[in-house]
């Protein structure tokens, strides 16, 4: 069974918001360890090659080469808690100073 670690970047089955489709997505994984390891599910931020638009809790990913993105491209405020086994394959990992944007963020966005 694979692992799965925070910062890590996946390509997933993701249900759009409204509930009325799926899509393949790339995911950042911002669940701990330990919620991870005992869980089915993982949460995770959806990921966009759409720059341009910027929506409160965004965030542009200034090493998304070394993330293994074809594209820039942001995290989103869009978080979701998935199951395993719609992820497909590993693409990645965000580098550190990237994820620690991306936390910060969801720390304002949540108002942790």
């Amino acid at each position: 069974m694979t692992k799965f670690r925070k910062r890590e970047v996946f390509l997933a089955q993701i249900v759009f918001t409204d509930g009325t489709a799926t899509k393949k997505r790339p995911v950042v994984v911002v669940s701990g360890i330990h919620y991870n390891d005992k869980r089915e599910e993982i949460i995770v931020a959806a990921i966009t090659s759409n720059t341009i638009r910027r929506i409160f809790g965004d965030v542009r990913i200034k090493n998304w080469k070394e993330a293994g993105f074809l594209y820039p491209s942001a995290v989103t405020g869009i978080i979701l808690a998935i199951k395993k086994t719609l992820i497909e394959k590993k693409l990645g990992v965000l580098a550190e100073d990237d994820f620690e944007k991306v936390a910060a963020t969801l720390r304002k966005t949540l108002e942790l």
